[in-house]
């Protein structure tokens, strides 16, 4: 089996390492922007061969792990070089758009729409880990237009990746994810923002971090060259959650000003809720 991964920082490099102890007689090859990126993934043994675009046609699997705004042209144009019979699965944050620029090429019925819910604020070859899918949720867009072969095939893989699987429509996932990974982000960006500005004035402020400062902002740390296109690419939904967020963060400044703080206690009471709702998942 020759696996083609575009892109091999976090995402395509976590792939390809579990690709390589599932499959052994996989062959994996890179393709990326970065040539030092694939000469990292070389000597991390993520890779077996780098190679270019050009190369797709001897594909049977091509996984795309690559910035939102760069993959609709990459994806176009792997599905205009692949054969017939070559999956091709896309792995990025952001659906709605992907979907709808490929929904009329010719070869719509090899490519797969997916998102696994995984990752770490790292970027880059070094941070690929073994291990990263497993147990982890993977939403699927519009399977139904898929070759029903080539679902199996990415059932499969993804099974042997330990993922579980959720369908959804495009427009629902870039909605869903906008709250609970996209909005996360913007608030860590933000903390991280505020907190740098005080610590200018005060030098000891980051000495006084405790693991609940470091695990909130630790989104923070994640790449800019990737989020940004996602911002860009779901706005309509990340502004919608960010006004509902502003909204709540001026409720509780209120209730402070108010000195109200049995409200405090039971919004934040509530929100304790969200431990139930989480249990399980992370």
């Amino acid at each position: 089996m020759n696996v083609y991964i575009i892109g091999v920082g976090l995402i395509g490099g976590s792939m390809a390492l579990d690709i390589k102890e599932k499959y052994p007689k996989a062959t994996i090859y890179g393709i990326d922007a970065n040539d030092a990126h694939l000469e990292e993934a070389l000597q991390r043994q993520l890779i077996h061969e780098k190679t270019t675009l050009q190369h797709v046609k001897n594909a049977d699997i091509v996984i795309i792990t690559i910035p939102v705004h760069v993959s609709i042209e990459v994806i176009t144009e792997v599905l205009h070089t692949i054969h017939d019979q070559t999956l091709v699965i896309d792995a990025g944050s952001t659906k709605e758009k992907i979907c709808k620029s490929i929904e009329t090429h010719p070869r719509r019925r090899n490519f797969l729409a997916a998102h696994p819910i995984a990752g770490t604020e790292f970027s880059g070859p070094k941070a690929a880990i073994k291990g990263l899918f497993n147990g982890k949720t993977n939403i699927i867009c519009e399977v139904e237009k898929t070759a029903f072969v080539l679902q199996e095939t990415a059932l499969e893989l993804f099974k042997n990746l330990g993922m579980r699987i959720r369908y959804m429509d495009p427009k629902s996932h870039d909605k869903h994810i906008a709250y609970v990974s996209h909005l996360s982000h913007i608030s860590s960006f933000m903390l991280g923002k505020t907190v740098i500005e005080k610590e200018r004035n005060e030098r000891d402020i980051f000495d006084l971090a405790g693991s609940g400062f470091a695990s909130t902002v630790r989104l923070a740390k994640s790449s800019p060259d990737m989020w940004t296109p996602i911002f860009e690419q779901n706005k309509a939904n990340v502004i919608e959650t960010l006004q509902e967020y502003i909204a709540n963060l001026e409720e509780f400044k209120q209730l402070m000003l108010q000195d109200n703080f049995e409200g405090i206690y039971k919004e934040m009471e509530n929100t304790n809720h969200i431990k139930k709702i989480l249990n399980g998942i992370i």
